[in-house]
């Protein structure tokens, strides 16, 4: 084996990264950086949301884009409290996966309010045969 021309790190065939990390040890960088692509897309856009978001700078939030590093605790807290894909990735890797289902339960039920509201402003004409159902759709809390 030789060695490289440039740089202190071995190959990505030893099982290191391009910044030298341990490939096992990238899990994480890679899980946030899938969350962030499916939540904002891979654009310049993105990583400016990002950015406003956690007070990162807009350099490090492209690394967590391309999956080179993590977030550390407190933007990880900020990513969680603005992305949806985030929060439920973070779940999902402290086994926690049934927490983001109150989440979706909670989110399914203010989407059948705001649904039922504007069903109620829709205009309703005198022409059209009332129903005789007395069914009631009102949301209860």
């Amino acid at each position: 084996m030789s060695f490289p021309k440039k740089g202190k790190f071995f190959p990505n065939e030893n099982g290191y990264a391009e910044d030298g990390q341990d490939l096992a040890d990238n899990w994480f960088a890679d899980e946030i950086a899938s969350a962030l692509k499916r939540s904002l897309g891979n654009s310049r856009a993105g990583a400016k949301v990002v950015a406003s978001w956690t007070g990162a700078n807009e350099k490090t939030v492209k690394n967590w884009f391309a999956g080179r590093y993590g977030p550390s605790g407190e933007h990880l807290v900020a990513l969680a409290r603005h992305s949806d894909e985030v929060l439920g990735m973070f779940l999902a890797m402290a086994g926690r996966q049934g927490l983001m289902v109150g989440l979706k339960l909670a989110a399914a039920e203010q989407a059948i309010e705001e649904l039922l509201t504007a069903v109620r402003r829709l205009p309703t004409g005198d022409h059209i045969n009332p129903s005789h159902d007395e069914t009631d759709f009102t949301a209860r809390k």
